[in-house]
């Protein structure tokens, strides 16, 4: 393109209108976004995007759009060569901050991914997440009593951003003293993310995100030596103690795990719960469905609200060896794009892909990533605290009325949800 991308109106979107390199591409509505992304399924071969001179950063290097399903569940599934290194996102961290705030988990390959994961996963053990499952049937519980108690009228900073920051903050065993600040201190780390900055915001703003993560892992720190002078029955215990093979997280791994968790875990969780709610709210249909046999249908519903919204809408990737996918060879140190969004609504794997359906079966979204390695270590945690939320919610109805329309925030990175206004009904039983 030569011109800055513009809504179509009422003309017909070609594919060659299409610009994902464009920042303005990602201020249009969801439903020009999903369209466009259609446009690009239907061609031969992944199609090259390159930022014009000027570009914000959050546009990166040049890259290659993966926006076929199955392109997307093989790149996930092919580590080897699509590569998390150095970088799953843009602009790709920078060495010193590697070296300052530790590498995430996320933009590792190999061995050191899987070491570091094994150490993880062999915490959640049975016991760990059988209690971890009661506490978040119990918060669920106390969070929708504090609504109907409170009456506040937006449910993503009431509702949607608490319930998995409590769960989460809880599992680490976060004392309660400091999770006020780590709330807004995560709220600062990750509201820009993939948000167009221009002037001096440019500087500034990421300046800011850095400082709110140092800010975090230096709770972390006090928190880790404690627990390793005074363990307790929590996963930072867990994680800073050695096990009988000696494996333990480093302050730094353990820093850089903790930013992950809090920044990941509870963003794509609360921007799956906003969307959730405001799904079920415009297909009532879908709603009483739910509603009819909970049990049943929470499931299917879970799945649907993640593949519906996708709450992670790209990660990139890097080629290491010559590849051919999709259509066409990729070299080594090209980037590729894995959209999420758009593999979500694949037509050839997914009937009628813009319909909310929560009896859809079978349903193989990718949005908690597409197999492999990378594979969300939270997609068991994420659908416990909605399904816990929305029982509550459904069981106890009528809670909230009027739902308003969501605030999106306008981002290549995630399907944000800023705000979610509501009201409340006269009578609750």
């Amino acid at each position: 393109m030569t011109v800055p991308y513009q809504s179509s109106g009422d003309r017909a979107l070609r594919a060659a209108d299409v610009d994902l390199a464009d920042p303005a591409f990602w201020r249009l509505p969801r439903p020009e976004r999903l369209r466009a992304f259609a446009l690009l399924r239907e061609l031969d071969a992944p199609v090259l995007f390159t930022p014009r001179p000027g570009t914000a950063r959050t546009a990166g290097k040049p890259f290659y759009a993966l926006v076929r399903h199955g392109d997307v569940r093989t790149a996930s599934r092919t580590p080897g060569v699509f590569a998390s290194a150095p970088g799953v996102t843009t602009p790709e961290p920078a060495g010193w901050a590697k070296a300052l705030f530790g590498n995430s988990m996320v933009n590792m390959d190999g061995s050191e991914h899987a070491a570091l994961r094994r150490i993880i996963s062999r915490r959640f053990t049975p016991r760990l997440l059988a209690g971890v499952e009661e506490n978040v049937g119990r918060l669920a519980g106390r969070l929708v009593d504090e609504l109907i108690a409170e009456r506040p009228r937006d449910f993503v900073p009431s509702a949607a951003s608490r319930l998995p920051l409590e769960v989460i903050c809880d599992l680490m065993g976060i004392p309660t003293a400091y999770r006020a600040r780590i709330a807004e201190q995560i709220d600062q780390a990750s509201e820009h993310v993939g948000v167009e900055r221009r002037g001096r915001a440019r500087i500034r703003i990421p300046g800011r995100g850095l400082a709110s993560l140092a800010r975090m892992q230096w709770v972390m720190g006090r928190l880790a030596a404690e627990r390793r002078r005074r363990p307790g029955d929590d996963l930072v215990s867990a994680l800073v103690c050695a096990d009988i093979d000696g494996e333990a997280l480093s302050g730094r791994q353990l820093g850089a795990f903790f930013s992950l968790l809090l920044v990941a875990g509870v963003e794509t969780t609360r921007n799956a719960i906003a969307h959730g709610l405001f799904l079920l709210d415009r297909n009532p249909e879908q709603r009483e469905l739910l509603r009819s046999d909970f049990g049943r249908y929470i499931g299917g519903a879970v799945d649907e609200i993640v593949r519906h919204s996708t709450p992670i809408i790209q990660f990139r990737r890097t080629v290491t060896e010559e590849f051919t996918l999709g259509g066409r060879t990729f070299l080594p140190g090209e980037k590729v794009a894995l959209i999420y969004a758009s593999a979500n609504r694949d037509e050839t794997v997914f009937t009628h892909p813009d319909r909310f359906d929560i009896t859809r079966s079978p349903n193989p979204h990718l949005g908690y990533g597409g197999g492999g390695p990378h594979h969300c270590l939270g997609a068991h945690l994420a659908r416990l605290e909605m399904t816990a939320l929305f029982r509550e919610l459904i069981d106890r109805r009528p809670v909230m009325r009027d739902l308003g329309d969501p605030g999106l925030v306008d981002s290549n990175f995630d399907n944000r949800v800023g705000s979610l206004p509501f009201t409340f009904g006269p009578t609750f039983t």
